[in-house]
């Protein structure tokens, strides 16, 4: 062998081990930011701890998942917004935000965030339902009928109209001030 076919060999095993290094540290490095992303995808902190800011929000009916985040994260409200693009398409919420105006917290994760605005109505609704007692349920005393264990008390014998009730008298204060008497 000559002397310049070894130098050349060994620079040529000195590139291949140079390259090899490069792509190891590069494959390390994107396995460090990979995992670093996919972990902020599904354990994303608040902006804030304790109460937070109240920020309103408006999400159009045209708007997009992307949009929405650029929103959020101009509003300071998430951290980044391909993260919360990501969050959008790998939650149960995703493509169901309903348009309107929000009062989000920076206190709130991306989660709780996309649970608001993605709330299908008919569970609002279900929420702010009201049970009203049927009039068969009700009791309603009859005339003439003594009402001494109602809450009321109103009923005032003839002749002294405009007198105290027992029941305006035990709605006073326990601190022994005086109310004005309704007039």
């Amino acid at each position: 062998m000559k002397i310049g076919e070894i130098i050349g060999s060994i620079i040529e095993t000195i590139i291949k081990i140079a390259i090899f290094i490069f792509l190891a540290m590069l494959i390390y490095r994107g396995a460090l930011m990979a995992y670093d992303y996919g972990y902020r995808v599904f354990t994303e902190a608040p902006v804030s701890v304790g109460e937070g800011r109240i920020i309103s929000v408006e999400v159009k009916s045209d708007m997009t998942a992307k949009e929405l985040g650029e929103m959020l994260q101009q509003k300071g409200l998430i951290r980044d917004s391909k993260i919360f693009l990501l969050q959008e398409m790998l939650s149960e919420h995703h493509g169901d935000e309903v348009p309107g105006i929000y009062d989000l917290s920076t206190a709130m994760t991306s989660e709780e965030m996309l649970a608001i605005i993605c709330a299908d109505y008919e569970e609002v609704e279900e929420e702010e339902e009201i049970d009203v007692p049927k009039t068969e349920e009700l009791y309603i005393p009859e005339e003439g009928t003594d009402t001494e264990g109602s809450e009321t008390g109103t009923e005032t014998p003839e002749g002294e109209a405009g007198t105290e009730t027992p029941a305006a008298e035990s709605e006073a204060p326990a601190d022994g001030t005086e109310t004005p008497a309704a007039e």
